[in-house]
């Protein structure tokens, strides 16, 4: 764990990337944050999530200070159930977020409202202390502050279209909307466009533009972690989770959860 503040070293050392998840959370301040080649603006609130191998560059953020939280999914072992394993990241349900941010620089960013603000200082803080304390019991003490500043990054994510309108996104977050609602039935980039009254074509442009990914790719996203939940917290037959996140075809549901998080709903599941 360290803090970005400009006297940190770290903060100072220009592009580079991690080989675990970081999380970012900035405090207070304001200055350009380079991501995937993308100039960010910095406010206090401020959320970062960051995948393995993703570049960024805080050397220029000279009057931000806040948290940076650097840490490998082994640390959750035993906590969640999964984290075994870098490799297998991706197959945890409380790293989803970070699944997002890997191809799109916009699903990694999120906001805290001022009066949520405490909430989660407090939680950096204890988490730091105790990473820094090296007391009997930190070790124990770091995994659970750290699953629960994973919580509040989790039910930021839940909030994709008020976090498109704090960002001043109108047009994703109608479509995003869009989505949220009818993911489960049958729905195409068309049907979407319509709905917020583009056309497909400029509609694809401008997600594609903004988030890195098109339309149907955020339909998948949206349908795969409806998924993850009801894999996660029911006992339903896979069968019947396809048919309630949008595929009629569980084969194909199966074939395209495979490819997103390299095991399949069953193996998921265990």
């Amino acid at each position: 764990m360290q803090s970005v503040e400009a006297a940190n070293p770290r903060v100072q050392t220009g592009p580079h990337g991690h080989n675990d998840l970081e999380l970012l959370y900035f405090r207070s301040g304001s200055g350009p944050h380079m991501v995937m080649n993308r100039m960010l603006p910095v406010a206090p609130g401020d959320v970062v999530l960051l995948p393995p191998g993703v570049v960024h560059d805080l050397s220029m953020v000279d009057s931000a200070t806040g948290w940076a939280v650097e840490f490998s999914p082994t640390v959750l072992e035993g906590m969640t159930g999964l984290g075994q394993s870098l490799q297998l990241w991706r197959s945890n349900p409380l790293l989803s977020p970070f699944l997002a941010a890997e191809s799109s620089t916009e699903a990694g960013l999120f906001h805290v409202e001022e009066a949520d603000r405490p909430r989660w200082e407090n939680l950096l803080q204890g988490l730091e202390a105790e990473f820094r304390g090296l007391r009997a019991g930190s070790d124990l003490a770091v995994r659970a502050y750290l699953l629960l500043v994973l919580l509040e990054v989790a039910r930021l994510a839940g909030d994709v279209e008020g976090e498109l309108r704090h960002r001043q996104e109108p047009v994703l977050a109608d479509a995003f909307g869009v989505i949220e609602k009818h993911f489960a039935q049958e729905l195409s980039a068309r049907d979407v466009a319509e709905a917020v009254g583009m056309s497909p074509g400029h509609l694809t442009t401008v997600v594609r533009e903004r988030t890195g990914r098109t339309i149907g790719e955020w339909i998948t996203e949206r349908r795969m972690a409806e998924a993850r939940l009801l894999l996660s917290h029911t006992d339903l037959p896979v069968e019947s989770i396809a048919r309630r996140v949008g595929f009629r075809d569980p084969a194909y549901f199966n074939r395209r959860f495979r490819q997103v998080h390299g095991v399949s709903p069953g193996t998921w599941r265990k």
